[in-house]
C-alpha cells in the first residue's frame, strides 16, 4: 500500500464528511474511473476491500 495517497485524500475526506457536497461528488465521480484508486482498493485485504465497496457503493 505504500505510495498510495488515497487513504489520506482530502477530497475523500470531504466525501466522508458530506457526500452531497460539490467536492464530495467530484471525488465519487473521480473514484469511479481513477486507476490509482483501483490499484489502491485492489491492494487492500479482502475484508477491507469489501467494507470500502459497501461504504462507497462500488461494484467491486
Amino acid at each position: 500500500m505504500a505510495g498510495y495517497s488515497c487513504e489520506n485524500c482530502a477530497l475523500r475526506a470531504k466525501y466522508d464528511k458530506n457526500p452531497r457536497s460539490l467536492l464530495g461528488r467530484i471525488w465519487r465521480w473521480h473514484a469511479g474511473w481513477c486507476p490509482g484508486w483501483k490499484r489502491y482498493i485492489t491492494s487492500l485485504p479482502e475484508d477491507e476491500r469489501i467494507a470500502l465497496a459497501e461504504r462507497y457503493d462500488l461494484k467491486k
